[in-house]
């Protein structure tokens, strides 16, 4: 067994608690997957996972998506945490864009969010800036529902990136 996933298992409900924040911010999310400890194998961790996320509704998205930092921005925190660590080594790909790419990512952000009114989602893991606003702007001609649905399997994506990650700590 992961030795990772074995000391999960065995963890505090509020140590268990915070390593499923860490991946996805959704309280939601993260509760079942506690409760529903303990996981025998990565894989059936990773299966949960997806089952319990498409259990979330709207309400459940957003919270899961106001943990992310817009793209080709850093949310600043005077202790960098997993999540943020994260967060930045996701979106490597925008860190080395030039200037012109990123003041249209600003730009593409704010009118994302007040067209859709919610933080740009994308898992950015592996993409350049060019990429990611090249995906942003095909995404702006989304209606509303369809750019949840969207942005919902982005988070899943993130998610599931997320405990392969912590599991390899």
């Amino acid at each position: 067994m992961n030795p990772v996933l074995s000391a999960w298992n065995e963890a505090s409900e509020v140590a268990a608690l915070d390593a499923m924040l860490a991946c996805c911010s959704a309280r939601r999310w993260a509760q079942p997957m506690v409760a529903l400890r303990p996981f025998e194998a990565v894989e059936t961790l990773s299966l949960t996972a997806d089952e319990v996320w498409g259990t979330m509704e709207e309400a459940d998205w957003m919270e899961a998506f106001a943990s992310h930092p817009r793209i080709g921005e850093r949310k600043t925190a005077p202790q960098p945490t997993r999540l943020a660590t994260w967060s930045e080594q996701e979106q490597l790909g925008a860190s080395s864009a030039g200037n012109d790419v990123l003041a249209q990512l600003a730009a593409g952000n704010s009118t994302y969010e007040q067209r859709f009114g919610f933080t740009y989602i994308v898992c950015a893991t592996g993409k350049s800036a060019d990429e990611m606003l090249r995906i942003l702007e095909r995404r702006l001609g989304n209606d509303r529902a369809a750019e949840l649905r969207e942005a919902a399997e982005q988070q899943r994506q993130i998610t599931q990136i997320r405990l392969r990650k912590w599991l390899m700590e």
